[in-house]
């Protein structure tokens, strides 16, 4: 297990300076500016004539939304930065511990949340989508080193035929 562990490849670190990041900068990056012209334009527009229930939500996921985007603007940064060689992998380790990307979770269930703006929620969804992607990305790069890789098809294998020997030795 141990020398199969040792043969793997990262293709985390390979993504993170390939074009399918430089992708994921363009998209982050555009995110944030299309949110804040939203939210300077068309969403304040909107926001003035929400019922009151979703104007107190329009208001709190705007500040949700925001802070997401700039946590996510934040990692893109600082991986744009070790990508380019402008910080080591050590300094980017000690700024990245600042920023978050998890939590920001969103409630489509609460009251006022079917009222607010169709493009407001379509920014929301996009902004959780790409969160969820970069959050997968920093746990890939950043996994310390030593942490042992096991193969899921070897886990599930393995799971499966104990769920069995479990079944048919029970009876």
């Amino acid at each position: 297990m141990s020398e199969l562990g040792l043969n793997t490849v990262s293709f985390a670190g390979r993504v993170a300076s390939s074009s399918q990041f430089k992708a994921t900068y363009a998209e982050g990056m555009g995110l944030v500016e299309e949110t804040a012209a939203y939210l300077d334009g068309p969403g304040r527009a909107a926001a003035k004539v929400l019922p009151r229930m979703a104007s107190v939500l329009y208001a709190a996921e705007s500040m949700r939304l925001t802070t997401r985007l700039m946590q996510m603007a934040s990692w893109l940064l600082l991986q744009r930065a070790v990508n380019n060689g402008e910080m080591s992998r050590e300094q980017v380790l000690s700024e990245k511990s600042k920023v978050r990307l998890d939590g920001f979770n969103v409630d489509k269930n609460a009251p006022g949340w079917g009222d607010l703006p169709e493009g407001f929620r379509d920014l929301i969804e996009r902004s959780l989508r790409l969160q969820n992607r970069i959050a997968l990305l920093d746990r890939e790069i950043y996994r310390p080193a030593d942490q042992e890789i096991v193969p899921d098809n070897e886990n599930s294998v393995q799971a499966q035929l104990n769920l069995l020997r479990t079944a048919f030795n029970a009876s």
